[in-house]
């Protein structure tokens, strides 16, 4: 195995030792990512690192030295502030719009959230693209202004900046084109790194399963829960996980302005109970926590905190959202019984096919197409009585009922 000390380390010894199964040092690690990050480490080069992870895997310690070398590639964020410093993540799914409610809630509590989202890709919706909907919305602030958002407001909720882990951005992309995505210490490290970035006390993770989500079975979504909690306690912040299902969306909004229009009426404490009961349980450590969320959200009283956080983005929390002129349409029973199928995927694809999604980044979305679900599992429904309603603008409408009628089934 290659010596640690800077001057006699090269990337022949340390893909070799990774290819052999020999465990890399904290200081192989970060010299490697530096490199990634400066460009001295080729993309074949890191590519094979990237392979060799994915056949040989890593030992904690090793991911936990892989998150930190990421993290500290750019810059770490710190924060003046005088309580305690928390995020929630969840790993993505069809209509989960929990970021929206979460951290004006946290905040309300007591707690600093400085939030940094991401977009969506495929039939996952993205946070930033739900903020955007609302006119003015910013994700692009600058460090002093999010310094100054959390500071007085408590929370915010904006994109992640050049400075914020670089080396994840390349070996993000690369794990893309060398089909080494599903590796959990990868996966780990990419979501660690970017929040250990942000300066934090405390992470919650909301870790999803089902046929909506990343992960498709329990066990591989509990695999990747258990390395995110060992991984982020192991680097220094407190960190906790819930396994959430997937395979129903999340709430019954399903696109981006109707989303954040469900997260508004949430935080007026006339949410859904799937979306209101699942914010609450991720930021309560214990029962009598989340029973204080749960109080606050009913009451209503986090509403004025979102306005806030609207208002430090350069939003207009009272304007109309964006994406007006939709066609409506609802779909309608046509038998009596109960609903037996309301599949996360097919609904979420859906709703990418009207223009709610993209297929690469970059591309352009429609902030308000979506559809809203008027039933889920369970419920009994008689002939004539509406399933669900479509927002559109023609694109994607045939293809779009298709999935519909294939994922929302009356048996």
């Amino acid at each position: 195995m290659a010596s640690t000390s800077g001057a006699s380390l090269s990337i022949q010894d340390v893909l070799e030792s990774k290819r052999d199964g020999q465990p890399l040092s904290p200081a192989q690690l970060r010299w490697l990512v530096e490199g990634v990050a400066a460009g001295t480490v080729t993309r074949p080069q890191a590519a094979a690192f990237l392979a060799f992870v994915y056949l040989r895997g890593m030992t904690d310690d090793e991911t936990v030295a892989l998150t930190l070398a990421m993290r500290d590639s750019g810059q770490v964020l710190s924060w003046q502030v005088d309580g305690l410093v928390v995020d929630k993540h969840s790993t993505g799914g069809v209509g989960d719009k929990v970021s929206l409610v979460l951290a004006p809630l946290w905040a309300e509590l007591g707690a600093y959230v400085p939030m940094i989202s991401g977009r969506g890709l495929g039939h996952t919706g993205g946070t930033l693209d739900k903020l955007e909907s609302i006119p003015g919305f910013r994700t692009d602030l600058s460090v002093d202004r999010l310094r100054s958002a959390l500071s007085d407001v408590g929370c915010f909720m904006n994109g992640q900046t050049a400075q914020l882990a670089p080396a994840d951005r390349v070996l993000y992309a690369l794990r893309n084109e060398t089909s080494t995505v599903p590796s959990v210490p990868l996966i780990t490290a990419s979501i660690l790194s970017k929040k250990l970035a942000e300066g934090l006390d405390e992470l919650s993770l909301d870790v999803k399963w089902g046929s909506g989500a990343f992960m498709k079975t329990l066990p591989d979504a509990q695999r990747l829960a258990d390395s995110l909690v060992r991984v982020g306690n192991g680097a220094g912040v407190r960190t906790r996980a819930r396994l959430t299902d997937m395979n129903v969306p999340l709430g019954r909004a399903i696109g981006n302005a109707l989303e954040v229009q469900e997260a508004v009426a949430c935080l007026r404490g006339q949410g859904p109970e799937d979306l209101a009961a699942l914010t609450c349980q991720l930021i309560g450590r214990d029962a009598a926590e989340v029973a204080r969320a749960r109080a606050l959200l009913d009451s209503g009283a986090a509403f004025e905190r979102w306005c806030r956080m609207v208002r430090a983005h350069g939003g207009d929390p009272d304007a109309t959202l964006l994406g007006g002129g939709c066609a409506e349409r609802v779909l309608l029973a046509t038998k009596a019984g109960r609903v037996t199928r309301c599949d996360a995927y097919d609904l979420g694809r859906a709703a990418f096919v009207l223009g709610a999604g993209r297929r690469s980044a970059g591309q352009a979305i429609h902030p308000g197409v979506g559809l809203v679900l008027h039933v889920k599992p369970g419920d009994a429904v008689q002939a004539g009585q509406p399933l669900v309603t479509l927002w559109h603008v023609q694109t994607g409408l045939d293809r779009a009922l298709e999935l519909i009628q294939h994922g929302l089934q009356v048996g």
